[in-house]
């Protein structure tokens, strides 16, 4: 009784964690969405204001919101497109270290061109600016080398794999359309005349040009044209059924008391 009440309580305690811990992660889930929609809502809100300001504000504090606008986008853009293709090509984590060093000068300047803004004096502030805006250059035109290269990338590795897929299919509609290849043309072997065909035994045995040496095969030996040797007459009575003799035909003796055949009458 004692063990079934351990057993119940272990069983209770390993529910009550599981649920904690299961709680634990949907609030955490629940918080990190919150924090993505009020931080995406915070950008889209900066976005429309710095817009707005380059519209709005003519000289130094509209070029100013137009830097900003320009290097915010730049880099957004190529975080989101690294961010999607490490998921896909490994290589990419090595650019991506390179683009949080360079996230760090963006933010950087992000922070002083907002400080600027404010700046009551607009002489130095005009002076400033051909130096804010090479160095926005050199952060934009990094980060879009990123992301461009990240993106030729992905787009060899589609083609590569595009064209691999067309081989494959046309190998594949070959073999299913066997039947339309022709057969290659090979020439077929004559046949030539046996020995033992007609046309080489009608053939005289004069034809062939005579030798200018004796035959050293005796002439009783060489079987005359007609005549068959004694193995093969042996094979053929070997293969071929034994048939009755058949005595000739002798005429049929007649006797007196038969009657005589009458001619038939021709009327």
């Amino acid at each position: 009784m004692e063990a079934v009440i351990a057993v119940v309580a272990l069983l209770f305690v390993l529910f009550l964690a599981v649920g904690a811990y299961a709680v634990v992660k949907a609030v955490g889930a629940a918080k990190r969405g919150v924090d993505r929609t009020l931080s995406q809502a915070r950008r889209t809100v900066e976005d429309t204001t710095l817009r707005a300001k380059t519209f709005a504000q003519p000289g130094a504090v509209g070029e100013l919101a137009q830097l900003r606008l320009k290097l915010r986008t730049s880099m957004r853009a190529t975080q989101d497109a690294l961010h999607a293709g490490v998921a896909e090509d490994s290589s990419l984590h090595e650019s991506l270290a390179l683009f949080e060093r360079l996230s760090a000068h963006g933010h950087e300047l992000d922070d002083e061109l907002k400080r600027l803004e404010s700046e009551p004096d607009r002489i130095t502030l005009s002076q400033r600016l051909p130096a804010l805006k090479e160095r926005t250059e050199q952060i934009t035109k990094a980060a879009d080398s990123l992301r461009w290269a990240a993106r030729d990338r992905a787009d060899k590795f589609a083609d590569d794999e595009l064209d691999l897929l067309r081989t494959q299919i046309d190998m594949e509609t070959g073999a299913l359309r066997h039947w339309t290849t022709e057969p290659s043309d090979v020439p077929q072997p004559s046949a030539s005349p046996s020995p033992s065909s007609p046309s080489s035994s009608s053939s005289s045995p004069y034809s062939a040009p005579a030798s200018s040496w004796p035959d050293p095969t005796p002439a009783e030996s060489s079987p005359r044209p007609g005549t068959t040797a004694p193995a093969e007459t042996s094979d053929r009575s070997a293969q071929e059924p034994t048939r009755p003799a058949i005595a000739p035909a002798s005429p049929r003796p007649t006797y007196s008391w038969e009657k005589q055949t009458k001619p038939e009458s021709t009327t």
